[in-house]
C-alpha cells in the first residue's frame, strides 16, 4: 500500500513560529486548521513529556491562534490572558474559538469548575462552563455541539457526564447526549474522534478483559449511536467516509506512524492494509484529528492530511 500523505501546513516555512511555538491544534468542521502559538519566553519545558504537549506557559499566558484556511490563506487571532492551561481547542460556529482544560473539580460549595471557555474572533471571553472531568478527546461538528470522550480517572470519579464515557453538549455547556446504556460496553478511555458529515464518530476502549476498541457512531440529529468493534486496537486517528476508514497508531516519538485501510463489510469493520509510514517530524500525543473523510495527522510541526 503506497500511503498518499499530502503536507498541508509547515509554519516554520512562513516564519511564524521563529518567536512562538505552536502548540495545541484543531481542524474545524470547514477544514480549516487552527493553531495556537504561544511565545516562546513564557513556556517551560517537562523534561519527562516528549513532544510539543510537554511546553506549558506561565499563567496567565496570551497567544495568537492562526487559522489556515482551505484556500492557503492565514488569519491571525490574539487571545489575550489565558488564564488556564487548555488541553483541547476547537472552532465553533461565528468563528468562536474553544479552550478547555483537561481537568476539573469541585469548589468550596461543591460546584464543578467551569474547564471550557468560549472567545469570541475579537479574542473576548464569552462564557465558561464545565464539560466534564479528565477529557481525553474532544471535537465540534457541524452544528457547533461538543463532543467529549473521558479517562479512566473522569469515568470513575464524580461527575455524572464523565462516569458515561462519551457526551455531547451544547456550545453554552448543557448536555445534549449520553449514550443511555446503548453502549457495547463501559468505557476506559477515549482514543480518537472525527466527524463525517451531520455524524460523530468517537474512538474509545473498555475495560473489560480483552481490552476491546470500538468505534461509535452518533447521529446528533436523532441522538442515534451505533458501535462496532474496531479493527485496530487503541488508534490514535480516525477518519471515516461511507463504508471506508483510514486510522493510525503512532510510533511514539518516532518519524514514522501505523496507516491502517480498513472497510465496513457484513457488519463488520475489517483491515484491508496496513503500512508502516515515514512522517516528516516526530508523532507523539494528540496526533490525530478526522473531518469528513480526510484524516489530518501533526508530526513534529508538520501538519499532513490523508483521505480514507
Amino acid at each position: 500500500m503506497v500511503v498518499d500523505m499530502q503536507v498541508v501546513w509547515e509554519p516554520s516555512a512562513t516564519g511564524l513560529s521563529q518567536e512562538r511555538r505552536p502548540l495545541w491544534w484543531t481542524v474545524g468542521p470547514s477544514g480549516e486548521l487552527g493553531v495556537l502559538f504561544v511565545d516562546r519566553r513564557r513556556l517551560t519545558k517537562i523534561s519527562y513529556v516528549r513532544g510539543w504537549p510537554g511546553w506549558l506557559p506561565r499563567l496567565p499566558f496570551d497567544g495568537v491562534f492562526v487559522i489556515r484556511h482551505p484556500d492557503g490563506s492565514l488569519q491571525h487571532r490574539a487571545v489575550e490572558a489565558i488564564p488556564e492551561l487548555p488541553r483541547h481547542v476547537a472552532l465553533l460556529p461565528d468563528a468562536r474559538l474553544l479552550l478547555a482544560g483537561g481537568r476539573t473539580g469541585r469548589d468550596d460549595a461543591g460546584a464543578w469548575r467551569p474547564n471550557a471557555s468560549v472567545y469570541s474572533v475579537e479574542g473576548e471571553r464569552l462564557t465558561s462552563f464545565c464539560i466534564g472531568d479528565h477529557i481525553d478527546v474532544l471535537l465540534t461538528d457541524h452544528a457547533g455541539s461538543i463532543w467529549t470522550a473521558y479517562g479512566d480517572e473522569g469515568i470513575y470519579g464524580s461527575h455524572p457526564q464523565s462516569a458515561a464515557g462519551l457526551a455531547g453538549w451544547s456550545d453554552q455547556g448543557q448536555v445534549v447526549w449520553t449514550p443511555d446504556g446503548r453502549l457495547p460496553d463501559w468505557p476506559l478511555a477515549g482514543c480518537a474522534a472525527a466527524t463525517e458529515g451531520h455524524y460523530v464518530w468517537l474512538a474509545w476502549y473498555a475495560g473489560n478483559r480483552n481490552s476491546d476498541t470500538f468505534l461509535s457512531r452518533i447521529n446528533p440529529l436523532t441522538g442515534e449511536v451505533v458501535s462496532w468493534l474496531s479493527p485496530v486496537p487503541s488508534p490514535d486517528g480516525l477518519a471515516v467516509r461511507g463504508n471506508r476508514a483510514i486510522l493510525t497508531r503512532r510510533n511514539h516519538n518516532e518519524r514514522s506512524t501505523e496507516v491502517f485501510r480498513a472497510e465496513l463489510v457484513d457488519g463488520s469493520w475489517a483491515v484491508t492494509d496496513r503500512h508502516n509510514t515515514q512522517v516528516p517530524g516526530r508523532v507523539v500525543l494528540w496526533c490525530g484529528q478526522g473531518r469528513d473523510g480526510h484524516l489530518w495527522l501533526r508530526t513534529g510541526d508538520t501538519w499532513l492530511r490523508v483521505e480514507a
